[in-house]
């Protein structure tokens, strides 16, 4: 009996609380199907690129929909996608669980905006909660190359190449951290990255001769300046001042590695100089720390102090073509045309089958217009007789040419040099030159602007937009 009257008597509860349930369906089902609305709203914007307005929809519908964590990643992605790393970040930090993509956009938003310690540890994040994977090692490589933490970049590096085997970029990046501890491995790396992609096999061949000279050196002070060497040829001269640095850790006497360090130090924007004077008090009979503090005086614009050194390098090494082509590079600068062409031109008396120094002297003519028929013509087609063929020798031999005021010939140079490769971006300055010469304005702006195009950022860019200011304003 008491049974019967406890369900008789809860049943205005239930019924009550069905009622309310009701009411409250009723209340939220507007707010439902404007949610659903705004989900389908913008995976039609996100897919036509409208990556702000899919960003506010998705967060709209994830405030509705407040148990919907994957509304607020959706959120955060599509404005990653449009570019916004603070709102990336805002959004994505808001989910109450992420993917692993998520956690790895995160990530990159925080590292595009600078934060980095957020970014590695949205990067921890995401390894604890889903275990490895590429986007994930991908992003630690990037946060610990914006540390420097050369040695966690290496791991994160290896890592990320068991996932992503075909990553040219990666293979290449992993050769040149190598190179510092394991020369035979990083060749290996560096040629990967060459058969990936064409495009590295410069830098890898340059490096593959550095290593290998690098591996076959007792001395671990003179193998770390051999690898930083080849690292500063190919333009990683953050690596290369590690190199250099640790060659006077392993070496203090060494002076090579002290004026490498100097070199390196200016590359990346110091002085350097106290470096040097170290150098120089340790071998002050060294050619290569003489040839180096050279160059120092020379960026400092002290021709008269540059000259000096190479004047001192050459004496050393007076059989070394190097030293001699610097010397006349020297007292170019120091504005002293005769002994410049005596060097240059011993230089070539050296080594004469390398095409190397009989292009220096070429060069050198056809820059100051100095003794061009006489010696820079024939300076040029010795290139072209040793290098038979290429873009490059053609078009030295077009601007030889051009310094002796001879269009016609510097034309027809220059044409066989765009024939062999059409973006060769001087030939393309120096035939602008040649129509400007003729007041052929149309094919000289046609080709002063390609070479532009080509180089912009490097010498033959700048000279190209000289010309282009000048003459089309």
């Amino acid at each position: 009996m008491r049974r019967d009257y406890n369900i008789y008597t809860m049943r205005p509860l239930l019924f009550r609380t069905l009622i309310l349930l009701a009411l409250l369906g009723l209340i939220a089902a507007p707010a439902f199907l404007t949610a659903r609305a705004d989900i389908r709203r913008a995976a039609v914007n996100f897919d036509v690129e409208n990556y702000s307005l899919a960003a506010a929809q998705y967060e709209h519908a994830a405030r509705l929909m407040f148990w919907r964590a994957d509304l607020w990643e959706a959120a955060g992605l599509s404005a990653f996608a449009g570019g916004d790393m603070p709102e990336a970040a805002r959004l994505l930090t808001r989910a109450s669980n992420l993917s692993a993509q998520g956690w790895a956009t995160l990530a990159q938003a925080h590292y595009q905006l600078g934060q980095v310690d957020d970014a590695a540890h949205a990067l921890e994040r995401g390894l604890s909660e889903y275990g490895p994977t590429a986007q994930l090692y991908y992003g630690q490589f990037l946060i610990y190359n914006a540390q420097g933490n050369a040695a966690q970049e290496t791991l994160a590096l290896k890592n990320y190449l068991n996932f992503a085997p075909e990553d040219a970029a990666a293979h290449y990046r992993f050769g040149l951290l190598l190179s510092l501890s394991v020369p035979d491995r990083a060749i290996f790396e560096l040629l990967t990255a060459a058969q990936l992609n064409a495009d590295y096999d410069p830098a890898a061949q340059t490096m593959r001769t550095a290593l290998n000279l690098a591996f076959v050196e007792p001395d671990e002070s003179r193998r770390l300046v051999i690898s930083g060497r080849g690292l500063g040829l190919v333009q990683e001269w953050l690596l290369a001042h590690e190199a250099f640095l640790r060659a006077t850790k392993a070496d203090s006497q060494n002076a090579e590695a002290w004026a490498w360090l100097g070199e390196a130090n200016q590359h990346l924007g110091q002085d350097g100089r106290a470096e040097l004077e170290t150098a120089e008090a340790l071998a002050p009979f060294s050619s290569n720390v003489r040839a180096l503090f050279g160059l120092y005086w020379k960026r400092q614009n002290e021709p008269a102090r540059a000259l000096a050194e190479f004047q001192w390098a050459a004496l050393i090494q007076p059989e070394n073509p190097a030293m001699q082509a610097a010397l006349g590079d020297a007292y170019a600068f120091a504005g002293d045309l005769p002994p410049a062409l005596a060097a240059y031109q011993r230089a070539t008396q050296l080594t004469p089958q390398d095409a190397a120094y009989w292009r220096a002297l070429a060069t050198f003519c056809a820059q100051y217009g100095y003794q061009v028929f006489d010696v820079g013509l024939p300076a040029a087609q010795q290139v072209l007789a040793l290098e038979a063929g290429t873009a490059a020798s053609h078009d030295l031999l077009g601007w030889v040419y051009l310094a002796a005021d001879l269009p016609v010939a510097a034309e027809v140079s220059l044409l066989a040099a765009l024939r062999t490769d059409p973006d060769f971006a001087s030939a393309h300055l120096h035939m602008g030159m040649v129509y400007l010469k003729r007041a052929d304005w149309l094919n000289a702006r046609k080709h002063l602007e390609r070479a532009l195009e080509l180089a912009t950022g490097t010498p033959i860019g700048e000279a190209a937009a000289r010309l282009l200011a000048e003459y089309f304003p």
